[in-house]
């Protein structure tokens, strides 16, 4: 895995920042924050869900779609929450100390 294609995370999280920052009535993730964090916790546990299973029944292909979607949603959750990517970054290093 290449730099670039890690970087596109903090890219991700830029986007997502923007839609909290700017939100729009086309944006799902505008539209995801407006329903609270409730409802983003409940798409986290969901998309936690679809990937163990996909992991278990799924195509490579559908691990990577769980994941993706996974990923993106905890992104939303922290930023929610004023946590960012390097927030978590700095922690998991801290654990390998």
């Amino acid at each position: 895995m290449s730099t670039h294609e890690l970087a596109f995370l903090s890219k991700l999280e830029a986007i997502i920042r923007e839609r909290i920052d700017n939100p729009s009535e086309a944006s799902y993730t505008a539209r995801l924050l407006e329903q609270g964090p409730s409802r983003i916790a409940q798409k986290v546990g969901e998309e936690g869900v679809e990937l163990a299973l996909a992991s278990v029944t799924g195509t490579d292909d559908d691990v990577r779609g769980e994941a993706a979607d996974l990923l993106y949603h905890v992104i939303v959750l922290l930023n929610a929450r004023g946590i960012g990517l390097e927030d978590v970054c700095d922690t998991l290093e801290a654990r390998h100390v």
